[in-house]
């Protein structure tokens, strides 16, 4: 089976340093959901990891995340794509938790889920966290410089030979060029 995980704001969707707090605030970036469905075309299936601490902060409850993640669902299989599986970390930046990223619990439980060891499979971020989750796990972090992405560069911390692409749509497309 081939997997692939990609984090949710910024670089599915636009994102906003004020959280997105409805399903009108979700807004895809172009190109994305077009991009999850070429994955799928090419047998991918299209796991969401994602930190909603806005739910942990009260900023908005379950039921707004779900009707959040009931758009992205939709307006994905509008455009050709589904989008298997939705994880997500609703703590707050201050819990003890072991799925907020870069803590590698998202990457446990989606393997758990899955039965898939993780080591190679693709995971494309916007931020730091993002990669740092994924390399904890032995996947294989990609960066796009959509959402957090130019600052996340431009951060000086970066692990030696993470590719970096212009957005998801590029980051795809590197991934079905390379041989199978």
């Amino acid at each position: 089976m081939k997997l692939i995980i990609l984090d949710r704001d910024g670089v599915i969707n636009f994102d906003s340093d004020q959280f997105i707090k409805s399903p009108q605030e979700w807004l895809p970036i172009p190109g994305s959901l077009e991009a999850i469905a070429r994955l799928n075309q090419a047998g991918y299936r299209v796991v969401v990891a994602s930190n909603q601490s806005g739910v942990g902060r009260g900023l908005f409850d379950m039921s707004t995340l779900n009707a959040i993640h009931a758009k992205m669902h939709k307006l994905v299989a509008q455009a050709g794509g589904r989008i298997d599986a939705v994880f997500f970390c609703p703590h707050a930046a201050d819990s003890k938790c072991n799925c907020r990223k870069p803590k590698p619990g998202l990457f446990q439980e989606i393997a758990a889920r899955v039965h898939r060891d993780l080591r190679g499979v693709p995971a494309i971020g916007d931020s730091l966290r993002d990669l740092q989750a994924a390399l904890a796990v032995g996947a294989r972090p990609m960066l796009v410089k959509t959402g957090k992405g130019v600052r996340t560069l431009a951060g000086g911390q970066m692990p030696e030979g993470i590719p970096v692409f212009e957005n998801l749509s590029e980051a795809v497309q590197a991934i079905l060029a390379e041989p199978a």
